[in-house]
């Protein structure tokens, strides 16, 4: 056979090669470019509905995560704010996921230094000895304080308004968080008001897990209006009829309000021991 005889054999088996080398290398890019992508912060997508041309821009939006946080505390809040068409960003320590009380994991998408800046709204959710953990933690009292001046709305839930006042961002304005470390506001600058929900200029706090969704909704009010936050309302379908009227320490009464502070001594000793530190920093 001659030279001639083989060169067309050749010459297709290095088109092939060629061809697959370009696949291989496609291929190598395109997974490096989703790696990209999976790595760079990206905030929970939006509903389809609220991306359609004319809808208002989306809202800024920054939610702690962090472990034996109380999911409800989060969820609550996170489902009204999606609906006003939000960009959300769940900010971890890491981008490991958290536990929740429940064990259900949350996948943060930024850490505390991804975190964008200008942010409409800065929200904290509570969860005990996690906002403990967090009263104590130099990084995210660092990361709040820092969001939290330049922040529209600075807000939280439950014993979230612990973390926010040991950032240092309740001193001289009202506020609430949940009956069991409520007394422990003033220690960090704050006045407590007893209250499902407590307005401050733009300080916004929630009592304990469930007062985040009227938290939620008050706060729809101010970012979008009455008519938009009306409308979450409805479609939640949230007008609830309680079974019983037992959610208040006023409601169950000062006999059984001993026994559940006696189940508590350990976690709110805690808290209190957190709240001193934090004063002391603050020189408060």
């Amino acid at each position: 056979m001659s030279e001639n005889d083989t060169a067309p054999a050749e010459t297709g088996l290095s088109r092939r090669r060629l061809a697959t080398s370009a696949l291989v290398g496609g291929l190598a890019g395109s997974a490096a470019s989703t790696a990209l992508a999976q790595t760079a912060p990206q905030p929970l997508p939006r509903p389809r509905m609220l991306q359609r041309p004319g809808a208002p821009a989306p809202l800024k939006v920054a939610m702690l995560v962090y472990p034996q946080m109380i999911m409800l505390d989060l969820i609550g809040p996170q489902t009204i704010l999606n609906m006003l068409g939000s960009d959300i960003h769940l900010v971890g320590e890491t981008r490991e996921p958290v536990l929740t009380e429940l064990s259900v994991p949350i996948m943060p998408t930024c850490t505390l230094d991804e975190c964008p800046r200008d942010l409409d709204v800065l929200f904290v959710p509570g969860g005990l000895m996690g906002s403990v953990a967090c009263m104590k933690s130099a990084a995210v009292l660092d990361f709040l304080a820092d969001r939290g001046s330049s922040a529209r709305y600075v807000t939280s839930v439950c014993t979230g308004g612990l973390v926010l006042g040991a950032a240092g961002l309740l001193r001289g304005y009202q506020a609430t968080a949940h009956w069991g470390v409520a007394d422990l506001l003033p220690l960090l600058g704050a006045t407590r008001v007893n209250a499902r929900v407590v307005q401050d200029r733009n300080r916004l706090t929630g009592a304990g897990a469930t007062a985040g969704l009227d938290f939620g909704l008050t706060l729809a009010v101010l970012l979008r209006g009455q008519e938009a936050a009306e409308r979450v309302q409805l479609f939640l379908e949230y007008e609830p009829v309680l079974p019983f009227h037992k959610g208040t320490p006023e409601l169950v009464g000062p006999e059984v309000m001993t026994r559940v502070r006696a189940g508590r001594v350990w976690m709110d000793g805690q808290a209190r021991e957190a709240a001193l530190a934090a004063a002391q920093r603050l020189g408060l």
